[in-house]
């Protein structure tokens, strides 16, 4: 039996304010050596400068992402879960450490049951051991998964050192002092900060997106008295010890990640617990302003946190800790592989898992990938963080450059082209947001640099990355102070601020106001937000920024309501000179573009909609297309069957190609387009034709009911869309006859139902009444064959008749206004006749028999 099976495996487990942490470095600092796994580079760093005040900093070690610090007798090590040096074969339970340490403690496990992270702290847990001794430190809520996965621990509970209770709701000026406002976002931080600057002399802010420098001043500003407040986000929730003697929640709801859901009340203890240290005791309670208590702890959670008593977990996340690097394939399936002990569930996918799949399809980088050293660097790669929060996609493209860098040549990334990257963030003008988001990008090439075999130089470019997130952090230091204490700096939402309406959350009523507190900042239409027309110019950057960045929770309610509307809440605009649009109730979510076919276009969401998740763009478009799809089959059903029939195989060649050039040119076309054709078809194959709604007259063929003004809308939209097109400007519905127009309006006239007659166009089904009459009149000898009644009514000019009846066949006779038939044998006219006349007759003939 080993040492590590041999030695003792201890899970402390309790509420917050238990000193589970003190305990495990007393217990690391007993041993020659040690090593403990913490949620945060914060926290990591706050107990590094304890045990470096305990042991000498020529003896502790520090290891995160971004930041290491390795004195080359280091024999205490803290670190961030994801930075310890443990692998499979260095568990305890598969052979030795990367490093041989005595005691190894784990920090806040029962994050194993994060989706995102969770499945780091689950490995560590089960793999990561000391020689002669292992801590697991969590909430009383992992004692059964302990139970189940490590049987042989032994299970310590924490009672907590002082009591904590409910005060109830608070006013922003009825705080006590050395008190913590827990905001859970960048913006909502800043407002309340804001007001505490104009109503308290300030406020320390604390996030977990400062760096440790940075954090560390404000918190020297609030442990020192110069100010009696902190704002925080919910990062305070992870062991971050400071005086606080009351905690106030400004929301009891988050973002995850996912979707805007409610705290559990776990998670509201574990920030619930940051009041009262020691023995003394602390309360909690929720931010209000002027009476409102829509933000209210209930009944059964304030039970729950003021006795410590939570709904135990059920599981773990689980992902191979050791994946196979045979092959990019062979990693992909074990990162995927599903656990087999009953308490662990299979990871959601990661963003290195993500990456890796993005660059699999890769073909350079996968030619590069063979190997299995080849595919370990590419794995290694792929866990670099996204500090920045860029997604998935925009970090791969980053990952793909550094590994072809560390694939080609000496397999180092070139110090120029890195130097040139820090560079551009060595930068210290800008306002809070910048300056983060700069310290974020530092963090990002600190990494690389503590990657020993990714740089010719990695320690001058550590220290490069070191120097310039020092500044970085310096200088947002300063703009905290100056924009929360110093009165000297305008501040965001000050407009609001001095109206008294800073309160959290971010309200949409039904008419799409948006309100912080009972002030209007702008108007939600559709899915896009507008300023507030009052605002001054000077914060309407401000508060739009502000309002897209916390609107996100309503872009993913608004789009399932779009999902779950009835059909008579889209339409479709059609307005002259303009794309094609889907409007819900009334606003623009989408345009038609080319699709497959005539009849089934392509649905372009409108980029106002690039803020809602992947998955809500799917729905959206998914709901989209099915509305699409049901207004074709109610406008041009005839026109939908006739392309069915065309491409069924059954249907004889020539009616298929005949149906296939009537579909594509909207349901009209003139006959002498598919005359070979139909002369190749027989009587009974007509009538598959006639049957489909299609008339097969004189001069044209055509459906009538494409004719009908919303199938006329319809096709002509959609033949606009699938020439990417703005929408043409139609006649008025009733339109029958029209001047005739230039050759480019002449062709959209013609597409849409109306045969060029000399100086004026008429609507086709119109033509083929007054060619019936003249074919029914031609055997009756009393009868003139233009039916002037109608010609009259329809305000044909008499150069119009003439030219139809010379379409039809028709010459003039000696008598004025008479015409004769100039039988089958006469010559083709060459402007717009048919073929051979006789045939349209035939045709006509052929009708009235119900051919």
């Amino acid at each position: 039996m080993s040492d590590f099976a041999r030695a003792p495996l201890t899970a402390i487990l309790g509420p917050t304010n238990t000193g589970k942490t003190y305990l495990a470095v007393e217990r690391m600092a007993a041993h020659s050596s040690g090593m403990i796994g913490f949620p945060l580079r914060l926290l990591a760093r706050e107990v590094y400068d304890r045990v470096v005040r305990m042991k000498g900093a020529n003896r502790v070690a520090l290891l995160t992402g971004e930041e290491k610090i390795v004195p080359k007798d280091a024999r205490w090590f803290l670190c961030t879960a994801e930075s310890m040096p443990v692998s499979r074969a260095a568990s305890g339970t598969g052979g030795p450490m990367e490093r041989d340490f005595a005691f190894v403690g784990l920090d806040e496990a029962q994050l194993g049951a994060d989706p995102e992270r969770g499945h780091v702290f689950t490995d560590r847990m089960l793999h990561a051991r000391g020689r002669e001794e292992t801590m697991i430190l969590g909430s009383e809520t992992l004692a059964p998964m302990v139970r189940g996965l490590l049987p042989k621990a032994e299970i310590i509970g924490r009672p907590r050192f002082s009591t904590l209770s409910y005060a109830g709701p608070s006013k922003l000026s009825r705080l006590p002092p050395r008190s913590a406002i827990v905001a859970f976002s960048a913006e909502q931080v800043y407002a309340v900060a804001e007001m505490l600057r104009r109503m308290r002399g300030g406020a320390a802010v604390v996030m977990g997106a400062l760096s440790p420098r940075t954090r560390n001043a404000q918190v020297a500003m609030y442990q020192a008295g110069e100010v009696d407040y902190l704002v925080a986000t919910d990062a305070v929730g992870m062991g971050l010890n400071m005086d606080v003697t009351h905690v106030a929640f400004a929301g009891l709801a988050k973002f995850d990640g996912h979707r805007r859901r409610r705290l559990t009340p776990a998670e509201m203890a574990q920030i619930a617990g940051r009041a009262g240290r020691h023995q003394k005791d602390g309360t909690f309670g929720v931010l209000t302003l002027d009476g409102d208590n829509s933000a209210e702890f209930r009944p059964e959670e304030i039970e729950a946190i003021e006795e410590h008593r939570f709904a135990p977990l059920d599981h773990l996340y689980w992902r191979e800790g050791d994946p196979d690097f045979r092959s990019l394939e062979a990693l992909i399936r074990s990162l995927e592989r599903k656990p087999d002990r009953p308490g662990l569930r299979a990871a959601p996918e990661a963003v290195d898992l993500a990456v890796l799949k993005r660059l699999a399809s890769d073909p350079e980088v996968v030619a590069r990938a063979k190997g299995g050293d080849a595919v370990r660097r590419l794995w290694a790669a792929c866990g670099l963080p996204d500090f920045r929060k860029t997604g998935a996609d925009h970090h791969a493209r980053l990952v793909a450059r550094l590994y072809l860098h560390l694939t080609e040549g000496e397999g180092r990334i070139p110090a120029a082209w890195y130097a040139s990257q820090l560079t551009q963030l060595d930068n210290v003008q800008g306002d809070i947001d910048t300056l983060a988001d700069r310290l974020a990008g530092v963090r990002t090439w600190a990494y690389i640099a503590h990657r020993s075999d990714w740089l010719a130089e990695p320690e001058a470019m550590a220290e490069r990355a070191r120097q310039v997130e020092e500044k970085l952090s310096d200088a947002l230091h300063e703009r905290l102070t100056q924009r929360f204490v110093d009165r000297r700096t305008s501040v965001l939402l000050r407009d609001i601020g001095r109206k008294g309406a800073g309160e959290f959350p971010v309200i949409v009523d039904e008419q799409g106001e948006v309100t912080v507190g009972s002030f209007a900042i702008g108007r939600m239409e559709g899915f896009a937000f507008e300023v507030d027309p009052s605002a001054r110019h000077a914060d309407r950057k401000m508060l739009l920024a502000t309002a897209e960045r916390r609107l996100g929770g309503e872009y993913e309610k608004r789009a399932a309501a779009l999902v779950a509307d009835t059909d008579e809440h889209f339409t479709l605009r059609t307005e002259a000179e303009k794309p094609v649009a889907i409007l819900w109730r009334g606003h623009e979510v989408a345009r038609l573009g080319p699709g497959k076919n005539l009849l089934s276009p392509r649905v372009l969401i409108d980029r106002k909609l690039d803020r809602l998740s992947e998955r809500g763009r799917g729905a959206i478009v998914e709901r989209l297309n099915l509305w699409v799809r049901h207004q074709v089959e109610r406008s041009l059903a005839t026109l939908r069957r006739a392309g069915q029939a065309a491409q069924d195989p059954a249907s004889p060649p020539a009616v298929r190609s005949i149906l296939a050039l009537l579909v594509d040119e909207g349901g009209i076309v003139a006959r002498e387009a598919v005359a070979k054709a139909l002369a190749s078809v027989e009587r009974e194959q007509r009538k598959l034709i006639t049957r489909l709604g299609v008339r097969i007259g004189a001069l044209d063929l055509f459906m009538p009911d494409v004719l009908k003004p919303e199938a006329r809308r319809w096709r002509t939209a959609l033949k606009a869309a699938a020439a990417g097109a703005a929408m043409p400007l139609l006649p008025a519905e009733a339109t029958v006859v029209l001047p005739c127009p230039a050759d480019a309006e002449r062709a959209l006239l013609q597409r849409l139902g109306f045969r060029a007659l000399g100086p004026q166009m008429l609507r086709v089904d119109m033509a083929e009444r007054l060619a019936r009459h003249a074919h029914e009149a031609r055997s009756a000898a009393d009868r003139p064959v233009v039916d002037q009644a109608l010609a009259t009514s329809l305000g044909l000019q008499p150069q119009a008749v003439a030219r139809l009846m010379r379409d039809l066949g028709f010459r003039p006779a000696a008598e004025e206004g008479a015409w004769v038939w100039r039988g089958p044998n006469r010559p083709r006219r060459r402007e717009g006749g048919p073929a051979d006349p006789s045939h349209a007759f035939a045709a006509l003939a052929g009708l009235r028999r119900g051919g």
